[in-house]
């Protein structure tokens, strides 16, 4: 009788125990690679990634208990982030978060099996990254930061504050913007609608963007730097420039205009972080990359600095400060 009993006890053990092994296995602490192309040290880009750790803290994630983060900083340096993806790649995470598309292009010559979210880029479909929008059908998905909509209202707030504008100059750095071609198209288009001429120009690095904003200093000129993480990385200086030069300029995030620019409007980069999270979440508990649509900015803000605009002897209409979120005196 104990002999039946030891024997039923064995062969229970032997089918609770994989189940077991395999409730340890899914509880394991996940390992997410975090690769950010800013610098460590600004306080906008800390704030951005403590909202990403924030809302995965709320979906359950504590780091240091269930998750744990591999970050690598390496600002615009290109040579340095494609380093760092060979390193976190190497390290094989469960998923890396990815802030920008060298980053991502990166990461994806690396691996095409490790998942990726992209948090703030554009065009994922021209630059290869995904299938489609809907159905990105790799290892890559996340979320995008324009709409093409978006280049008309930068256009139309340059018209605002500044109605004698024909020119809209629109510098880029090519390392970092391999979109350029797809932005312009929109944002021509865009211009042609208010008659407004625009000049691109491709600048390799700050002396360049230099020399390109001193050329284009005229009373009838407005800049539109485009997105990328090379800009964003420079927004103190860049704002300073366009101030130093008396060039009207939009901006599409908030820490430019903050630096003293003179507008800024696009969505909140913080709220794609934060959202980034959700589909981080639903990745490491099973869902496929390759099946998770691509998403669009929701939430925007419309950042004015009032005291540069005084400064510029230009007068913002008052419907127009009243619908700004943030006004800055």
């Amino acid at each position: 009788m104990r002999r039946r009993a030891f024997i039923e006890g064995v062969a229970a053990f032997g089918v609770a125990w994989p189940l077991a092994a395999r409730a340890q296995q899914f509880a394991r602490p996940r390992r997410v690679g975090i690769l950010m192309t800013y610098e460590k040290e600004s306080k906008v880009f800390q704030t951005w990634l403590a909202t990403f750790k924030d809302a995965m803290e709320r979906l359950g994630w504590t780091e240091g208990k269930n998750i744990s983060f591999e970050h690598r900083w390496t600002g615009s340096d290109a040579a340095l982030t494609e380093l760092a993806a060979k390193e976190l790649v190497a390290l094989q995470p469960d998923l890396i978060l990815s802030p920008s598309s060298p980053a991502t292009a990166f990461l994806l010559k690396q691996t095409r099996t490790i998942p990726v979210v992209f948090v703030n880029i554009v065009d994922p479909v021209g630059q290869g990254f995904i299938a489609s929008m809907s159905h990105p059908g790799g290892n890559a998905t996340g979320l995008v930061n324009l709409e093409t909509s978006m280049a008309g209202k930068w256009v139309e707030l340059l018209k605002q504050v500044k109605p004698q504008i024909t020119r809209v100059a629109v510098p880029f750095n090519p390392a970092s913007a391999p979109y350029a071609d797809f932005y312009l198209k929109f944002f021509k288009s865009a211009a042609s609608n208010f008659n407004v001429e625009v000049i691109s120009g491709a600048v390799d690095d700050m002396a360049a963007l230099d020399m390109f904003l001193a050329a284009q200093a005229r009373d009838t000129t407005g800049i539109v730097p485009m997105p990328s993480s090379f800009s964003t990385a420079h927004a103190s200086e860049i704002a300073a420039m366009t101030v130093r030069y008396h060039l009207a300029a939009v901006y599409t995030v908030r820490p430019f205009a903050v630096a003293g620019g003179l507008l800024s409007y696009g969505n909140d980069v913080g709220d794609n972080f934060r959202r980034a999270a959700t589909l981080v979440d639903r990745i490491l508990k099973g869902e496929k990359p390759s099946e998770l649509p691509v998403q669009f900015p929701t939430k925007f803000n419309l950042v004015i600095n009032l005291k540069t605009a005084k400064s510029f002897g230009l007068s913002v209409p008052l419907p127009l400060q009243a619908s700004a979120d943030e006004v800055i005196e």
